[in-house]
């Protein structure tokens, strides 16, 4: 939680907004504290759970004491340093779920944190975050595609489906590998990827048949659909947008992958993941809609700012970005407290 406020406020100040200085580095520390910070830890704790070895939560020790390193001002190696070693946690647990469980989706599951590793050997030799960032989205991109073809199981895909998927997976993976070589030439195969792996999930994952059902099923299926239209959007952007490495164009980019997919999967995934991970109860509430209503309009305001380089659309719309994070996350909390009054 410190690593998403700290990242929010950083994102905040990097996007233009007038706020007090915490400290000097929390601006360029944005991208860090949400990827591999906040969302690297989550993903680590939740695997660590899985797993229910009380050593296994080294992996999000690590991770979460790289967020302290970079908040308390230590030497910026140190904190990449040991979200490094976090992340390669991350790839030993990986291989002790595939030995458990020897399935294609654990295999992808273990490349994504494969990927995840490599992002940070790259990030502490030095290379630009241009590059580092494509790298930590694989991470998260083929690690959610590795669980959802998990559940994609209840449809038997098909071979030529599973052929679909896993040349989505390849065409990213190598668009990744390209990227320190030509970045021109990587970015827009990724982005082929990630088009491609868009529409393997809209037509054979279970959220699709699940949006004529009520409640919680309902919600969730609506927050990964639309995940994965933002998925697709990022594909798109990425291949008119293959040279750019810091102007607007690839503030869009990022943000149609870290906001528009990740942050959709978090909103439809969270009901479930926070209150099993702190064994607490849940009810759903529709109220749940209005976050997240809010983060995709304002995520549409910002890519339009971007892609038309108008600066106060992209301000508001990063501003009502962070504003629907924290609101959902003060809904989630109020939902559990009265879970628990129930």
């Amino acid at each position: 939680m410190l690593a998403l406020l700290a990242g929010l406020y950083g994102g905040l100040f990097r996007l233009g907004w007038l706020l007090p200085p915490l400290t000097e580095t929390l601006p360029a520390l944005h991208g860090p504290l949400m990827v591999p910070g906040f969302l690297g830890t989550l993903i680590g704790l939740e695997r660590a759970t899985a797993l229910q070895k009380p050593w296994s939560y080294a992996v999000p020790l690590l991770t979460a004491l790289g967020i302290l390193s970079f908040s308390l001002g230590f030497p910026y190696q140190a904190g990449i340093l040991l979200m490094t070693s976090g992340s390669l946690g991350m790839v030993a647990l990986s291989v002790i779920l595939i030995r458990r469980q020897h399935a294609l989706y654990t295999v992808v599951m273990g490349l994504g944190a494969l990927l995840w590793f490599i992002g940070n050997l790259l990030w502490l030799a030095r290379f630009g975050l241009s590059i580092v960032a494509f790298w930590w989205a694989g991470f998260l991109l083929i690690t959610i595609a590795g669980e959802r073809l998990e559940l994609s199981r209840l449809l038997r895909p098909s071979r030529g489906s599973l052929t679909i998927f896993l040349s989505a997976i390849l065409s990213f993976t190598l668009g990744l590998i390209l990227l320190p070589q030509s970045y021109s030439a990587g970015v827009p195969i990724a982005g082929a990827g990630m088009l491609i792996l868009a529409l393997w999930l809209v037509n054979y994952d279970i959220a699709r048949h699940n949006l004529h059902q009520v409640g919680l099923p309902r919600y969730i299926s609506i927050c990964l659909i639309l995940a994965y239209l933002w998925l697709g959007v990022g594909g798109v952007l990425s291949l008119f947008y293959r040279t750019a490495t810091a102007a607007p164009p690839y503030d869009a980019i990022l943000h149609s992958l870290f906001l528009g997919f990740v942050f959709s999967m978090i909103f439809g995934h969270a009901p479930i993941i926070f209150p099993s991970l702190l064994h607490l109860p849940f009810t759903f509430s529709p109220t749940l809609y209005i976050p997240l209503s809010l983060l995709h309009l304002s995520l549409l305001l910002r890519l339009s700012g971007d892609l038309m380089f108008w600066i106060p659309a992209r301000q508001w719309g990063g501003l009502f970005n962070a504003i629907a994070i924290l609101l959902f996350l003060a809904n989630l909390a109020f939902l559990i407290i009265l879970s628990l009054k129930k």
